[in-house]
């Protein structure tokens, strides 16, 4: 018989070193890390201008073990995006983040999320709607989430809904073996525009991690710039919050050798970069450039394919998420799996999500129509 499962709240100020062998340990233990809920994370979140008191950070463990079941980290807000009620939402920071799923012990993931649900349930200081723009709706996780709202009368609207492109091997996959698959009848079209690429000059590929990755970082950055993100003033190198706010993440997440930046070279210069979160197994797009100049030859498309080749020749266990937002189309990438994706919003034990639910129809409304528009 196991212990019943305690979840206690973390200041955000303090939810740091102490907590980050912890919170690694777990995402050994999950099926699906999400490490936007790291304390490197949070800290960075921290420095992005969020307030230490409007951040809410949950563990969930057995009573009488130090081991962590359950983390997540969620941000109480009240703005446009909510109708102006307060919710909580996560992630902290969603436009350069991933996920809004809690990391779960995948042995204990019912337990652990039915736990942090009745928490945020119970506590009389918190607002009872969630607002989860980038939730995966499926998997274990997902699974665990859904039987935890049941059990507290809490249900779920859906609003944006589309496909995340994924990179999950099967048994036996080698890069060839899994280009061929997932790239269908467009694998001799996209392994020629390749191999034309590689005609084009030397085109090197390595992975920066560390203090390598945050001096490639710099790199990244005058890539991006140099492209229609910097002549459109959206680039991060033109951005000082965003731009130090992702110089914080890249420093936080080296420490622990969680980050990554990969970059692709055609005769000594970068034409393709990835910047990846990338820890137990799993990584992650926050972002992605390429040179302009190269399009004909999609270079992201480039960088991606040898991406999975040096994954594949490390020969441990990966998976790979795009990170993909609902108006990427997933051709773009040559990774063959898919995971359902939704801006959620969820209202604990009946309670009212009339306003965010509006604001969340609205935008999907403006939305549609700057997309009818004439550009």
């Amino acid at each position: 018989m196991t212990a019943p499962i305690a979840v206690r709240r973390l200041p955000a100020g303090t939810y740091g070193a102490a907590c980050a062998e912890a919170f690694a340990d777990l995402c050994r233990r999950a099926e699906a890390p999400n490490l936007h809920m790291a304390p490197a994370a949070v800290a960075a979140a921290l420095s992005f201008g969020i307030s230490a008191n409007d951040v809410v950070v949950l563990a969930a463990q057995e009573e009488g073990d130090d081991r962590l079941l359950g983390l997540w980290a969620l941000r109480r807000t009240r703005n446009l995006n909510s109708g102006f009620a307060p919710v909580l939402a996560a992630p902290l920071v969603s436009l350069y983040e991933v996920s809004s799923a809690p990391v779960l012990d995948r042995e204990h993931a019912r337990d652990a999320a039915a736990a942090l649900i009745l928490a945020i349930v119970e506590a009389p200081d918190l607002p009872k709607v969630l607002k989860l723009p980038l939730l995966p709706m499926a998997g274990s996780v997902f699974t665990a989430f859904e039987a935890a709202l049941v059990a507290t009368s809490s249900s779920i609207a859906t609003f944006e809904r589309w496909q995340r492109p994924m990179l999950i091997p099967e048994a036996g996959d080698d890069a060839e073996r899994y280009l061929r698959r997932a790239l269908g009848q467009g694998y001799k079209k996209r392994m020629q525009q390749h191999r034309q690429l590689e005609k084009a000059g030397t085109l090197s590929y390595q992975r920066h991690r560390g203090a390598g990755a945050i001096a490639a970082l710099e790199d990244f950055l005058a890539l991006e710039a140099a492209g229609w993100k910097g002549r459109g003033g959206t680039a991060l190198a033109s951005l000082a919050d965003d731009g130090a706010y992702i110089r914080k993440i890249v420093g936080n997440f080296a420490a622990t050798d969680a980050i990554r930046v990969d970059l692709l070279r055609l005769d000594g210069r970068p034409i393709a970069g990835g910047l990846l979160l990338d820890f137990a197994g799993q990584s992650h797009f926050l972002k992605i450039a390429y040179d302009e100049g190269h399009a004909r030859l999609s270079p992201g498309r480039a960088l991606a394919i040898e991406m999975l080749r040096a994954d594949f020749t490390a020969g441990r266990p990966f998976r790979l998420d795009s990170g993909a937002g609902d108006k990427v189309d997933p051709s773009a990438y040559p990774w063959g799996e898919r995971q359902q994706m939704a801006n959620a919003i969820v209202a604990l034990a009946d309670s009212s999500t009339a306003l965010p639910r509006l604001a969340a129809a609205a935008r999907m409304r403006l939305r549609g129509w700057r997309d009818r528009s004439p550009r």
